[in-house]
């Protein structure tokens, strides 16, 4: 992209004005995103006429399968610890910072947006109250974008921040390059306004205009779904939208059947009908569930006419729904809600497909997460070897807790160490660490000769009135 008259290439304004035409098109595709997966999916067009009489049937007709495509995927990815080097378990003082900055919690809102919107963000920054404890927060894709050097797809040459100010209404804009952190502000445009915003520089009270980069990398991570070789990403729903839209076309039909061509038409021949004095038709018939009709004409005849057959329609649902779970790997018992006499095995058949394809996604996520991870705790004067990092992911895969258990134990026979088996299981860092530390304790008491300990902590009781015998001695 060439330089805007009177920019330098790759000065802070440059790269403002380049970044933020980009977010400006990203932010039309997450919005249609959201819109899809919240339910809000768009409407057939109608004539000013047949609006107000059919408004109502449209809103009725919209079913949101793809909201349960992203939810099923993103409800089993969640990060359950951060490993370094070579590690048995979770490394205490990266979750440490992890935790302190409410990430295992947001760490869900985060994936959630990427599989969602097709990426999302984290920022790192220094905390000036607490320099061992980095901030670190989640980014939306539509107030952040990154760009990467020419031919690489993870080295950052530049990071943008844009919002709006809720209180002012100003536009503000921060850029970020591996040296330097740039602010700027520029007034909202107005309504039916052209051209860009004019940005000028936003000055902090105490802070150097531009303020230095301590990382000395761009700070502002992307975390991509679905990512290729040439740098896009795409969202978990972007190619099945199309039978969304087929699937709330089918559900139009269905209703229009059921609302005018679902009652039982009646038809009738060989009967005058009676008018008024003005010579208008009277209704001689009013169909209730507590009236008789009689005619005594024997030359007239009455039949009715067959009411519509809605099962086409719901066949044809259910043919798109399973392409879309085909197509997405979603068990198809999620979508339908049709599970009667599954046996455990064909259940977890049914959910090989999701399982493999939440194992794809954590490996894009992860390399962002851990990259993250590093920047933190670089930030925090940790001088380790941080290029060993890896995350420790909760096991997407749902199995019985007998099941588990009787894989553990085969697993033990193996030699397989219990921090891994533990972490199998479902086990916090936190956890582990406990386990670990009474683990430890227990086979200290042992080779000091106390047998007791082989079936478990002592109890507290007893655990201080030994103390106190110690003191007391």
């Amino acid at each position: 992209m060439a330089a805007p008259q009177g920019l330098v290439v790759g000065s802070a304004e440059w790269w403002l004005d380049r970044l933020y035409v980009e977010l400006a098109e990203r932010r039309k595709y997450a919005e249609v995103m959201r819109c899809y997966y919240s339910g809000d999916h768009p409407l057939s067009r109608l004539t000013d006429k047949a609006k107000e009489g059919f408004q109502r049937l449209l809103r009725q007709s919209r079913s949101n399968y793809v909201g349960l495509v992203v939810d099923a995927t993103a409800e089993r990815i969640q990060v359950d610890g951060v490993r370094i080097g070579g590690e048995e378990v979770g490394d205490e003082e990266s979750w440490r910072i992890w935790q302190a900055n409410n990430l295992d919690a947001d760490s869900d809102l985060i994936l959630t947006e990427a599989v969602k919107c097709s990426r999302s963000f984290m920022l790192v920054a220094p905390n000036p109250e607490d320099v061992t404890t980095p901030l670190v927060t989640g980014e939306d894709m539509t107030q952040a974008i990154v760009a990467y050097v020419p031919g690489s797809r993870r080295k950052r040459a530049a990071g943008l921040k844009a919002w709006e100010d809720d209180w002012t209404g100003e536009l503000m804009a921060t850029v970020y390059l591996p040296d330097k952190v740039y602010k700027f502000k520029a007034p909202k445009p107005k309504v039916g306004e052209a051209g860009r915003p004019k940005w000028s520089p936003r000055e902090v009270e105490g802070e150097a205009w531009p303020a230095p980069n301590p990382l000395g990398v761009v700070p502002l991570v992307e975390i991509p779904n679905r990512p290729d070789l040439l740098g896009n990403a795409m969202s978990e729903i972007e190619d099945v939208l199309d039978i969304q839209d087929r699937v709330n076309k089918t559900l139009i039909d269905r209703m229009m059947a059921q609302e005018f061509a679902a009652f039982r038409q009646r038809w009738m021949t060989g009967y005058e009908v009676p008018t008024d004095d003005n010579g208008q038709p009277i209704e001689p018939f009013k169909a209730a569930v507590d009236r008789l009709w009689v005619i005594e004409d024997e030359n007239v005849q009455i039949g009715e006419f067959q009411a519509t057959d809605i099962n086409p329609y719901l066949r044809a649902v259910e043919a798109d729904v399973k392409d879309m779970a085909a197509r997405t790997r979603t068990p198809s018992q999620y979508l339908l809600g049709a599970m009667v006499n599954i046996s455990g095995d064909a259940l977890k058949a049914a959910e090989s497909g999701l399982v493999s394809k939440v194992k794809q996604r954590q490996r894009p996520f992860g390399e962002a997460i851990e990259e993250v991870v590093r920047l933190y705790l670089r930030a925090a004067g940790d001088e380790r070897d941080l290029s060993a990092i890896e995350v420790i992911w909760h096991n997407p895969e749902f199995r019985t807790e007998g099941e588990l258990v009787d894989a553990l134990l085969k697993m033990s026979t193996l030699g397989v160490p219990h921090e891994a088996l533990w972490e199998r299981w479902g086990a916090t860092q936190t956890e582990i660490a406990q386990w670990r530390k009474q683990r430890d304790q227990a086979a200290d008491r042992i080779v000091a000769g106390d047998l007791a300990a082989m079936y478990g902590p002592k109890p507290p009781e007893l655990t201080e009135a030994d103390d106190g015998g110690e003191a007391s001695g």
